[in-house]
């Protein structure tokens, strides 16, 4: 990979990701997915900050505003570290083996692989916590005319994080780590909950079609 997903048109990305090269895959589609619902993040506080009716929530909309940005850029280098990290543990598999000593090496090469191919999807899916947690923030406490993008946000969020713990539990076998796997069995299917519901929320929340009182309130 020679070119950063995030310095490429959304037309040839898609192209990209619709060709039988493997990779970008299920795991950078996740992250890229994240980033827009950050964007969307990012783009509700916008149009909230500076209304004299959402002056009450100034706390909520910068910190929001500044967490999607962050997000969108961390999720984006996700995105790239996922693809290297395929191509990485296709490498390791296309490694010889025809003698014994080869078979160890490739047996190591493809858990260590399998390891970082792991550990990346869990940054996805905790980067996705951090965004559903600012977008249940946002929801009622910014620009109503605006809240049907928090729902497109939470949505996409959602999914980021499913596709993301997908990648983590396939690939989680390959690991030869039963310690590894247990704690990452039980981060991600945490992750994925906590995502759920606060997703949830914000669309329970937009749905009400009320304000809610400033945070700390």
């Amino acid at each position: 990979m020679t070119t950063s997903f995030s310095q490429l048109p959304v037309g040839d990305f898609l192209a990209r990701l619709a060709s039988a090269d493997p990779t970008p895959g299920g795991g950078s589609a996740s992250a890229v997915a994240g980033a827009m619902a950050a964007s969307l993040l990012t783009m509700v506080a916008a149009l909230s900050v500076g209304r004299p009716k959402y002056a009450p929530y100034a706390s909520t909309l910068e910190r929001a505003a500044a967490v999607g940005t962050e997000m969108q850029a961390r999720l984006l280098a996700l995105a790239d570290d996922d693809a290297r990290a395929y191509d990485a543990f296709a490498a390791a598999l296309k490694l010889p083996r025809d003698a014994p000593e080869e078979v160890a090496e490739r047996t190591a090469a493809i858990r260590a692989a399998s390891r970082t191919a792991t550990a990346v999807p869990m940054e996805i899916v905790r980067a996705c916590r951090t965004v559903v947690d600012e977008l249940e923030s946002l929801a009622g406490r910014s620009n109503l005319n605006a809240a049907s993008d928090l729902v497109v946000g939470a949505l996409l969020i959602d999914a980021a994080a499913r596709g993301a713990a997908a990648n983590v539990f396939i690939n989680l076998p390959s690991v030869g780590d039963s310690e590894f796997e247990d704690r990452a069995l039980l981060e991600v299917t945490g992750a994925l909950s906590f995502v759920e519901d606060l997703a949830a929320e914000v669309r329970l929340v937009v749905g009400a079609g009320h304000l809610r009182d400033p945070e700390g309130v």
